[in-house]
């Protein structure tokens, strides 16, 4: 049985869970969100209210809406606040200990039925859930970089997900404008999955074929019709977001296309890690 929803918990204010945040508050969803410092928090809402004033510039929605909907967000640096909602999603940082231990906080602090959603790319869901009291209500919610962009939400089924927590997260998934895909908890996914060793392929053919990234970039365009280059897509999602999901999939499964390349660990280690940082493949101003 699907559950209506009308307060919504984001913990963990960065790229994602403030993407996250945006989607709620502008599906009509009051949105509490809880980040470790009150700066950071601050710094999500004011991101959020930009990108949604970016909406109004555009005319894309009116001030009024918009507004409405910057309202419907409040921050917090406690879980404890987050007692009276009905849905809590986890976007903290890829860290299984870390995940474990926000999960069993977030049990004590909610109702019994509430759904808890994590928005990993590569963990398992199920070992997530291990850590909780009552498993059957922890979903996997994979929304894809940049949140309000990405149409796809991967709603991973962990070993012992019950039914109706499955329902409500797919329902959200909706609710917020995307296009959910229901699968079980398995390495990587559906997507990265696949286009993780894909993705790393790409990055060893840069120098065993000796082209350049835009070589790359445009060879897989011209020859595969990807509407943007494997080089491209990694400076956006980010250097270091690849680079973690690739080791920790590579961990689990020990396949060898699924080890992090030379090559991504050097610009990673250099600081190059794409757009956010000014220069990954490409330099950016």
């Amino acid at each position: 049985m699907t559950r209506e929803l009308s307060t919504v918990g984001v913990v963990g204010l960065g790229t994602m869970g403030a993407g996250i945040a945006q989607l709620c508050v502008e599906a009509g969803l009051d949105t509490i969100g809880c980040d470790v410092s009150a700066q950071s928090g601050r710094a999500a809402a004011d991101r959020i209210a930009h990108f949604i004033g970016r909406k109004v510039e555009k005319g894309e929605l009116e001030d009024a809406a918009a507004q409405a909907a910057i309202a419907r967000l409040s921050v917090t640096t406690s879980l404890e606040d987050l007692a009276r909602c009905g849905l809590v999603v986890e976007a903290a940082f890829e860290d299984l200990g870390v995940k474990q231990a926000l999960f069993r906080e977030l049990e004590a602090v909610v109702s019994t039925d509430t759904p808890l959603a994590t928005n990993t790319s590569a963990l398992s869901v199920t070992s997530i859930a291990a850590a909780t009291a009552v498993p059957e209500r922890v979903v996997g919610m994979h929304f894809f970089n940049p949140a309000p962009l990405m149409p796809l939400v991967e709603i991973v089924r962990a070993e012992r997900t019950g039914s109706d927590a499955f329902e409500t997260v797919f329902a959200l998934a909706k609710r917020l404008g995307k296009e959910p895909i229901g699968c079980s908890d398995t390495p990587g996914f559906i997507v990265n999955r696949t286009l993780i060793p894909l993705l790393n392929d790409c990055i060893r053919i840069l120098d065993e074929a000796s082209v350049t990234p835009d070589e790359l970039d445009r060879a897989l365009h011209l020859g595969a019709g990807w509407p943007l280059g494997p080089a491209r897509l990694l400076d956006l999602v980010g250097l270091d977001v690849h680079l973690h999901a690739s080791a920790a999939l590579y961990e689990r499964l020990r396949e060898p296309r699924m080890a992090p390349p030379p090559r991504l660990v050097r610009l990673v280690d250099a600081g190059k890690l794409g757009r956010k940082s000014g220069e990954g493949f490409y330099r950016y101003e």
